[in-house]
């Protein structure tokens, strides 16, 4: 609720601890937002597994704020999806204002973005790319705090400089922020520079600061849950990459992808949500399995899959393959694994649900050197391609038969319908015809045709006959205007009306 002037009055929400405890239910277990993973279906999977506060996918403000058709897809919610944090990204107050007043009735609280590192969020100036405006940052988060009826939240990178850090968290909690949530990354630990979170900041932040406090980063199992709570003192944990190759592992178990992924399908029946956020999911819960060589043609069938029921196919042949090993009614023998995955990270079997191990940063770096020194390397081994029939090709053809192989198979009659219409030629020339023209003509031949005998060919888009007619039809409407403003003058002289020829001024 809102006053007159349309500011949040204090009486009306609740802060702090009171809405970490009466509004949240003090959650331990937090899925976090990711763009394009964490919408309704994939929500309502891990809430099934133990997570207690779910956030929404990030959200852009003024796209949300301004185009209903986004808006609309993006407050996709139910009943039991709560409690829930409606996450925004953007760089003026006002802005994120206008989207979050239109959301607030469908959370418990909305979220600032302060902490995407990726270049997208460079180009469009959000993300942790405002951790340095702290003034304009003061502004968005006091402006959230005063005219919202639910709290605003806060998610954050750390500085390298501890003491910048600390200040960058107290000057958030001192313009209204009460819940911030530290991943213990700098805003250049991404990709394969990711790294180890250092946790010792967030105990630092905890111990300094009065709000709830969710931990993030370097959390792949249940274990790592409860030796972050333990180590940092936070109040909750929040999981991105490993929620997302295990959406059971608030649970702390390892069950068959197949069982996960076919319930993740149920939910999508249930809320349907685009086939990239589904193909996204079933790559990461399928990691191992999908890097087995043996496993390629299912890789690509993966990628080139857009339907439900292909999805599901999908599913049912990975079931088949490996529900037997699982069950122990055969030995399972380890399969080669791509040579950019290290078998030395499988804990568990291929089939199970566990984390995506990284590389080292050190180990990505020394990749890059010997890549440098290879470049240069004038006796190099020159990489070959080949065809289908042996013959040695270019890497720019290869990259292009690799490409229409993922394509969707067409039929022997769309095939043959192809074959057909390129044996088909124009009936005045020698050149091809065009496929939809309706005198089996070539363009230039059809457009002769046209002006010659007055028609149209829809087909070829040549329309004479239509025109002509519109012409005319224009021609005679101007001459009867001509005619009927020459009978006004003449009224208005109160004399006869003379005729006046087409094209003559009265």
């Amino acid at each position: 609720m809102v006053n007159d002037e349309g500011v949040a009055t204090k009486n009306t929400k609740l802060l702090g601890y009171d809405f970490y405890r009466r509004t949240l239910g003090s959650p331990r277990y937090v899925v976090a937002p990711m763009v394009d993973q964490s919408e309704l279906a994939w929500r309502m999977l891990c809430r099934r597994y133990g997570a207690q506060l779910c956030y929404s996918p990030m959200y852009h403000a003024n796209l949300f704020a301004h185009d209903p058709k986004y808006r609309k897809d993006a407050l996709q919610t139910c009943a039991k999806d709560r409690p829930l944090i409606i996450q925004f990204c953007g760089n003026d107050a006002e802005q994120i204002l206008d989207a979050a007043l239109l959301a607030q009735e469908h959370c418990d609280g909305v979220d600032i973005n302060l902490g995407c590192p990726q270049a997208i969020a460079k180009r469009g100036h959000y993300g942790s790319f405002l951790q340095d405006e702290w003034e304009l940052l003061t502004d968005i988060v006091r402006t959230l705090h005063e005219k919202l009826s639910v709290p605003v939240t806060c998610k954050i990178r750390i500085f390298e400089d501890r003491e910048k850090t600390l200040r960058y968290a107290k000057m958030l909690e001192a313009a209204g922020c009460q819940l911030l949530t530290v991943h213990g990354r700098t805003r250049e630990q991404k990709g394969p520079l990711t790294g180890v979170a250092d946790w010792s900041y967030i105990k630092e932040l905890r111990q300094q600061l009065k709000i709830p406090m969710l931990a993030n980063g370097n959390i792949l199992g249940l274990e790592d849950v409860h030796r972050c709570l333990d180590e940092t003192g936070v109040d909750g944990v929040m999981s991105a990459e490993g929620n997302l190759h295990n959406p059971a592992i608030f649970q702390g178990i390892a069950p068959p992808v197949w069982q996960m992924a076919k319930e993740y399908l149920e939910f999508v029946e249930l809320y349907p949500c685009p086939s990239s956020y589904i193909r996204g999911h079933l790559f990461k819960l399928f990691h191992h399995i999908m890097n087995i060589r043996q496993n390629s043609e299912l890789r690509d069938t993966l990628a080139t899959s857009n339907q439900l029921e292909q999805f599901q196919a999908v599913v049912d042949k990975v079931q088949t393959k490996y529900e037997p090993y699982h069950r122990g009614e055969v030995v399972y023998v380890p399969e080669e694994m791509d040579a950019t995955i290290s078998t030395d990270k499988l804990d568990l079997n291929p089939w199970l649900c566990q984390p995506y191990i990284r590389a080292s940063p050190e180990s990505h770096r020394q990749k890059i050197a010997e890549k440098e020194l290879e470049a240069i390397d004038p006796n190099r081994a020159k990489r070959q391609y080949f065809d289908k029939d042996g013959n040695e090709i270019s890497r720019k053809r290869m990259k292009k038969l690799r490409r229409r192989q993922r394509r969707p198979n067409k039929t022997e009659a769309q095939v043959h319908q192809r074959h057909e219409r390129r044996l088909q030629y124009c009936s005045a020339c020698a050149n091809p015809q065009g496929s939809k023209c309706e005198f089996n003509l070539c363009r230039v031949c059809c457009k002769d045709k046209c002006y010659g005998e007055d028609c149209d060919c829809p087909g070829h888009g040549i329309l004479i006959k239509s025109r002509r007619a519109k012409a005319k039809q224009y021609q005679e409407h101007s001459k009867s205007e001509q005619n009927s403003h020459c009978d006004v003058l003449c009224e208005n002289l109160g004399s006869d009306p003379v005729p006046v020829a087409a094209g003559d001024v009265p």
